[in-house]
């Protein structure tokens, strides 16, 4: 006699129970405190509460984009995460192109481990380095003042220079690691094909054109669409950690600036205003990469 089989639903118990911690935790920090955009709505006042404090509608949205300060922020924003979008496309690309050509396989995993480890660094303590580095009297500007006579340069202090800084020492940081998924890439493409290639008298130049980038193209659309989704998210850690207020006109980007009026100068309301227009812009962003890397490259989550 056959044992009778188990409901569907008892065998999968065990794994909802292992999912409950991240679903309450998921509830308690993200959901439950979207109660809170109430706020963007009201002129809102601690002592008064959601429901004594009056409402002014879409006065600081509005309020938002009449500040000049206000739609600076949201260019600077723009800015310096579309050069770290396509940076952090374009240099991870190139280096596991680099990588993959390297046959010494002791000589391929320390330069791995070399540009894997700043990733692992938190903001707080790449930015102390940075700020050492880079200070007027730092290493970068002794080297320079040293080799080239060239004269101190303020990285941290001047506006443009600020906003270079902080994108390439982002793509410094990161490059080795967002270079794992090309490496994995690479490691799936049919070597049929470069032995064919070579019998055809092709060069490792033109084995990469003609092979190698058509056959990890799907990858490269796919990761492309997909950061459109944090178009409106410059890296709060890096910016909070490395600017100061000579550089507000260049490097003060959405997050910053909502921490600085809503927490500092005690302006809940228009922060609250300011961080739901970004969640909005950003989820219209995310809906719109995921249907493209769909139509574009056949990649859906569901």
């Amino acid at each position: 006699m056959k044992p009778l089989p188990v409901p569907r639903k008892k065998k999968t118990a065990v794994f909802h129970l292992m999912l409950l911690p991240a679903v309450l935790l998921t509830l308690v920090f993200a959901y439950l405190p979207m109660a809170g955009l109430i706020m963007a709505f009201q002129d809102y006042k601690p002592w008064l509460g959601f429901s004594g404090s009056p409402w002014v509608g879409l006065d600081h949205f509005r309020y938002l984009f009449e500040r000049e300060d206000g739609l600076q922020v949201i260019w600077n924003t723009l800015v310096i995460s579309g050069f770290k979008i396509i940076l952090h496309l374009l240099v991870p690309l190139g280096f596991a192109l680099l990588l993959n050509e390297v046959r010494h396989m002791v000589f391929r995993r320390l330069v791995q481990t070399l540009v894997y480890m700043p990733h692992f660094l938190s903001w707080v303590i790449f930015g102390g380095l940075l700020l050492d580095l880079l200070s007027v009297n730092g290493l970068v500007n002794r080297l320079l003042a040293e080799v080239i006579g060239l004269g101190p340069l303020p990285f941290l202090s001047d506006g443009d220079l600020f906003r270079w800084t902080v994108i390439l020492t982002d793509v410094w940081k990161e490059f080795g690691f967002g270079a794992i998924i090309f490496l994995a890439a690479l490691a799936g493409v049919n070597p049929a094909l470069y032995e064919a290639a070579e019998i055809d008298g092709a060069g490792r130049f033109k084995m990469t054109i003609h092979i190698t980038l058509p056959a990890i193209l799907p990858i490269v659309i796919v990761l492309l669409t997909l950061s459109l989704g944090s178009v409106l998210s410059a890296n709060f850690d890096q910016i909070f950690n490395l600017y100061n207020a000579l550089v507000y006109d260049k490097g003060d980007i959405i997050d910053t600036f909502v921490y600085r009026v809503g927490l500092i100068d005690g302006q809940f309301s228009f922060a609250a205003a300011v961080g739901m227009f970004k969640s909005v812009v950003s989820l219209i962003l995310i809906a719109s990469a995921y249907w493209a890397a769909y139509r574009f490259a056949g990649y859906r989550v569901f």
